[in-house]
């Protein structure tokens, strides 16, 4: 990373500050200082849609309030950002709080305890509460609205307090020199282990919010600034191993940034000057959570009394004396840039990896990775590497090949720890502080590709692996390699994944580069060693005089940048002279503040650097005007600068623009522009003659052709070595016509619009279309086609059948089928109407394609696979597949129409299949299942001998009768419908014939005739019918009507069990005192082969009845039977003389003797009757349970 200071704001009055706080996500500071002194300034950058794209923090005043209410020195301010509140305290005591009205501030509420200093206030991460520690060691929280929660005297003398992330504990630090842990409500938890002199003043307790993510999830989260300098950092209050840093200064000030990625230490350092007189001088010092030394910033002033980062912490604000200091930050991102794609490494902070960001600048797609502990990220032409520590591999890091959409190409796993690492076309390098590890590896695109490549297969060989320690590299002692010795550095086998860091150097590596050529390693001595590649032998061993923290090479290998750890940067020149075998050594140029640095990629001479905000071109070391950025550098070639907004794209890599990337001119490209729009061809050819470069002749070359004047653009052409311009030439020669030139030379150079409104114009219609038949425009192929510019249909076809591909690439099926419905591509239509689950489209394409298409099987097994039995076995049947069609029925359980397949069709397959499935379903007792299967199949008669018998089996088991009698109307119903399909099934149009009834009733005979249990189907029923019938209506009270019910019984004594039927009759006559009946059920009941217990009961009923009861019935109203006219009772079963049966009304039980005079009513399923009156707010059969005729029901009263 690389801080500069970059804005100072004067306090007037030279009032020397005590206290600042930035507030993140407003962006208000807020300053006290002595004399009671407080100030709310802003920074803003003015309106967005005129602020300059890629410049880093611009910082105008926009508003500077003056706070009036304290008197003292205002020692502490803190911002409750969730509430937008503002907390200032003084030294008497003093606490206000203010609040925002109207874009001013105000005070809301005033505290004044004034017995003690208050030393430290803090809200909580949540805003909900705040403390105050005062320095007698009394403390109060309260809420955000005002209210005292609590206070408590600790007996101690408080210098800082912080809040746990969660909230739940409070860390208090005593001017005694020690920490303790109290929880939320002031109870003493435990006192913080110190790794520190007990005598050592504790300046800073800083505790970052783990909640808004970190960075890594072991890193530490806790620090604790000491005066002596010595920065004890934890993973948080019982963290017994904490990491303990000396700053080598008087710290006064610890700060972390707002992403918890750097720590601040802000303090003095004591120098001797040249007079031997001691000088304290301010500085900041930016270490990593883990107390790596990051970057030092010298501050001018006397001391740093506070510090606050801005939300997104690339800025800092710095309170020293009476002035505030802004230094914008530059952050070390883990980037790259190749093959127009940004590759970008930001914390997830829900995961513990990092995501790596692939972002195609011109296409803007954009595709993510995620790589767990991620050390570094290069990038070359091709490819990146992202390097890690590894985690399945047998050594400790890898390094992983990417190509530009984030796919893995290649990866190795290696023993070195990569301090410092870089990337070739070919080579992967990677130093620790003493061993050096170069891996030569090989990617598909350079094979395919690279004509160095082929011509050098024997020196570059894939996979060659190499390690050395960088003593024997100059000493010449040998390499380790997989691929075995050779060359200078040849002989030496060892395990490069396992290669230990077993011999120190006195030397380390501290920076290194590398080309195709040439390998440049930089030692903390300042030492430069160039070696060879892919030998890696030393060539040479140079003093730069400074020690580098990033080194660059030109395109050629004769010039190197280098940059130092305090942003300064020197060249020097590789070459070396001829006579005296000198290198050139340094160059006279050096620039300040330099924080990236880039050279052209295509003149030696050229290399843009970015200096505070500020880039700047030179052209071998002459400056050109500088130019306002912040954007990091990604690519100098074509006299142009292409810069990344990595701000912008880390800050919100999920939502930042598209636009992300900035290209800057060059003055050269710039002038030659300029020239070309304002001047004559002529003299912008002399101009560009001066400053030649193959971007500027292919500029003139195309303004020469645009305005018609070939020999110019010809001459221009052979300066670019642009062959491909002067076969365009020569082409345009031919052409008589300058409508055509211009046509022409708009196509080539991508003015697609322009060449196609010049061909319409000429008339060239046909020009028009083969320019967009030529581009891969289907679009633009359908609009001149509906204008009328002709075309062929097989041309437009071809194009419908693009557009579609384009929508359908885009996940835009509706669309897509459109079109492809005008391309009459039914096999791509499939796919859009299977995605759009459009099946009512998918059954016209059935009906549309031929009988031998081969997509109608297609179509089959797609209705199979969503259920459509119906529509599968149509797509099967019309494509030929019978076989194809009977399986889809079966998978789908639509046995029916399997079995009518197979019938039609001679498959005896089916039957077999049938009849296996339903013994399987038997033998493992799923009897409904294969009850179920059979319906389906059309086996009515084996459905419904399966319900008979189950059907018997549950009345053996004096299951509940209302479930037997719903088995029996089941297997009836079955029955009805084989019979019904016996008879009528083979109906056509023009009706049935007598032979074909006597066939159908023959079926029926033949069918029912070896099981009569199919005939007695209705009887069960109705059995069971009667028996809940007259038990329901003897629970509801109607004696009577439960006694003429239980008398129908008696017909069904081959169903019922005759003890249940007459204890019936006997209950309900001797309910409704039909004595006489009771007492003939009771001498049945007797005469019955029943248990002598319930024989003897059934004597003791008898005696305690009719010792009480004559057995007579009480006179009731009879009925004239309908053919011999004898009277019978409503309970009759038949005519006593003539022997005619009356059926009986299934509503009530009763006989249906009443004649005509009552209306009878017939159910359409079962065919049994009732009395009209009895059907009354019915809605379905009682027997059947079949929906009553809807008209017959409205017509009841």
């Amino acid at each position: 990373m690389f801080i500069y200071l970059s804005k100072k704001i004067a306090i007037p009055n030279n009032v020397r500050l005590k206290s600042l706080s930035w507030n993140g996500d407003q962006g208000w500071i807020a300053c006290g200082g002595e004399n009671g002194m407080l100030k709310v300034l802003k920074l803003d950058s003015g309106n967005p849609a005129e602020r300059q794209r890629g410049l880093a923090a611009p910082s105008n005043l926009s508003m500077n309030q003056t706070l009036e209410g304290h008197n003292g020195p205002v020692m502490c301010v803190t911002w409750n950002e969730n509430y937008r509140k503002l907390t200032t305290s003084d030294e008497h005591g003093l606490i206000i709080v203010w609040m925002l009205h109207k874009g001013m501030w105000f005070e809301e509420m005033i505290n004044n305890r004034n017995v003690s200093t208050v030393r430290d206030m803090k809200w909580a991460r949540d805003g909900q509460r705040i403390c105050i520690a005062y320095e007698d060691g009394h403390v109060i929280v309260g809420s955000v609205d005002g209210n005292r929660l609590w206070g408590k005297e600790l007996g101690i003398e408080l210098c800082f307090l912080e809040w746990a992330p969660d909230g739940r504990n409070l860390l208090f630090a005593t001017l005694d020199h020690k920490v303790q842990i109290y929880d939320s409500a002031g109870n003493y938890v435990a006192k913080l282990p110190l790794l520190t002199d007990d005598k050592v003043p504790i300046v800073a307790i800083e505790w970052y919010d783990v909640a808004a993510g970190l960075a890594e999830h072991d890193q530490p989260s806790l620090a604790l600034g000491f005066a002596n300098g010595l920065l004890q950092l934890m993973r948080g209050e019982a963290d017994d191993q904490p990491i303990v840093v000396d700053t080598g200064m008087a710290a006064t000030k610890v700060r972390w940034n707002t992403t918890g990625t750097v720590i601040v230490v802000a303090g003095t350092h004591s120098s001797a000057t040249p007079g031997g007189e001691r000088r304290e001088i301010a500085m900041m010092q930016f270490l990593s959570p883990k107390g790596e030394h990051l970057r030092t910033l010298k501050v001018p002033g006397s001391s740093v009394a506070s510090l606050s980062f801005e939300g997104g912490s690339l800025r800092i604000a710095i309170a020293v004396d009476s002035f505030i200091y802004f230094a914008n930050i530059r952050p070390n991102y883990k980037w790259g840039f190749f093959a127009e794609t940004i590759v970008c490494a930001y914390p997830k902070f829900e995961r513990a990896d990092s995501a790596v960001l692939f972002a195609n600048v011109k296409s803007g797609e954009r595709t993510t990775v995620y790589v767990r502990k991620l050390l570094h990220v290069r990038s070359c032409s091709r490819n990146c590497a992202l390097v890690a520590l590894s985690h399945e591999g047998t050594a400790p890091y890898r390094v992983q090949l990417c190509n530009a959409v984030g796919s893995p190409i290649d990866s190795k796993d290696f023993g070195i720890e990569p301090r410092v690492v870089a990337l070739t076309d070919y080579h992967f390098v990677a130093c620790s502080g003493e061993q050096i590890y170069v891996w030569q590896y090989r990617t598909l695109t350079a094979k395919l590709t690279s004509v160095a490549a082929a011509g050098a297969s024997l020196r570059r060989r894939e996979g060659r692996e190499q390690a050395f320690h960088v003593d024997d590299l100059e000493t010449g002692a040998g390499a380790a390699g997989a691929a075995g010795g050779g060359g200078a550095m040849g002989g030496l086998e060892r395990d490069l994944a396992k290669l230990p860091s077993d011999r120190p150097t006195a030397d380390p590596i501290i920076a290194v580069c590398a080309t195709e050529r040439l390998l440049l390693l930089a030692r903390e001595s300042s030492a430069l060693l160039i070696c060879s590649l892919p030998h890696v032998s030393l060539e040479a061993r140079h003093q730069l005089g400074v020690r580098p923290v990033s080194m660059a090479v030109n395109c050629d290998g004769t010039r190197l940048s280098v940059v130092d750890a305090n942003g300064a940067l020197t060249l020097f020149s590789l070459e070396t002279d001829a006579s005296s075998g000198e290198w050139g050594g340094r160059l006279q140029f050096e620039r300040k503040d330099v924080w990236d640095f880039k050279w052209a990629a295509d003149n030696p001479q050229l290399f843009a650097l970015m200096e505070k905000t500020r880039m700047h071109v030179f052209r071998g070391l002459e400056a050109e005007e500088p130019v306002l950025s912040s954007a990091f550098l990604c690519d100098f070639s074509d006299l142009a600068v292409s810069a990344a907004l990595l701000d912008e794209l880390v800050a919100q890599p999920e939502s930042a623009s598209a636009d992300l990337m900035l290209t800057y001119d060059t003055k050269a490209l710039r002038d030659a522009k300029e020239a070309l729009h304002s001047g004559s061809i002529p003299e912008a050819y002399a101009l560009v003659e001066q400053n030649s470069h193959p971007r500027l002749w292919r500029l003139v070359a195309e303004a020469a052709l645009g305005a018609r004047e070939l020999a110019i653009a010809e001459k221009a052409s052979v300066k670019a070595a642009d062959y491909s311009t002067l076969q365009l030439i020569a082409k345009l020669k031919l052409l008589d016509d300058a409508r055509m030139v211009g046509a022409e030379v708009h196509a080539y150079y991508g003015r697609f619009d322009e060449a196609e409104q010049a061909y319409l114009a000429m008339d060239r219609r046909d020009l028009a279309l083969e320019l967009r038949s030529r581009l891969g425009d289907p679009f633009g192929i359908v609009r001149l086609v509906q204008q009328g510019g002709g075309g062929d249909d097989t041309l437009l076809q071809h194009a419908y059948d693009a557009i579609g591909d384009y929508y359908a690439e885009r996940q835009r099926p509706a669309k897509a089928a459109q079109n492809y419905a005008q391309s009459k591509n039914a096999e791509a239509l499939i796919k859009c109407y299977y995605g759009l689950e459009d099946y009512a489209g998918l059954e016209k394409l059935v009906h549309a394609l031929p009988e031998s298409s081969p997509l109608l099987a297609q179509l089959g097994a797609k209705f199979a696979s969503v259920g459509l039995a119906k529509q599968a076995t149509l797509a099967y049947t019309k494509a030929g597949d019978i076989h194809g069609a009977v399986k889809a029925c079966t998978d789908l359980n639509d046995w029916a129409a399997a079995v009518e397949l197979g019938e039609a069709h001679g498959l005896a397959d089916v039957e077999r299949l049938l009849a296996a499935y339903a013994r399987s379903l038997l033998d493992e007792g799923k009897t409904m299942m294969a009850v179920e299967l059979y319906a389906k199949a059309g086996r009515a008669t084996d459905a419904a001998k399966l319900l008979t018998q189950l059907a018997r089996a549950d009345a053996a088991a004096h299951a509940p009768p209302l479930r037997v009698k719903k088995l029996y109307v089941l297997a009836a119903l079955q029955v009805e419908s084989f019979r019904k399909k016996a008879l009528y099934g083979a109906t056509t149009a023009g009706g049935h014939t007598t032979a074909q009834t006597l066939a159908g009733l023959m079926k029926d005979d033949a069918t029912t005739g070896s099981d009569r249990s199919l005939d007695s189907a209705w009887r069960g029923a109705e059995a069971y019918h009667f028996l809940c019938l007259a038990q329901r209506q003897l629970y509801d009270g109607d004696v009577n009507g439960a006694m003429r019910t239980a008398q129908r019984l008696k017909e069904y004594e081959q169903v019922l069990e005759p003890s249940t039927i007459y204890l019936l009759v006997a209950l309900t006559a001797f309910r409704a005192q039909f004595y006489s009946q009771c007492s003939r059920a009771l001498i049945k009941l007797e005469a019955l082969s029943l248990p002598a217990e319930q024989h003897e009961a059934c004597e003791q009923l008898a005696l305690a009845i009719f010792t009480r009861f004559m057995p007579e019935d009480p006179s009731v109203r009879r009925h004239a039977c309908p053919k011999c006219e004898a009277a019978v009772n409503d309970w009759f079963a038949a005519c006593g003389e003539c022997g005619t049966h009356f059926a009986a009304c299934v509503a009530s039980g009763r006989a249906l003797v009443e004649g005509r005079s009552v209306n009878v009513w017939r159910c359409r399923t079962c065919k049994h009757r009732a009395y009209e009156h009895e059907m009354g707010g019915r809605a379905h059969c009682p027997l059947c349970h079949a929906p009553v005729d809807a008209a017959r029901q409205a017509a009841r009263p």
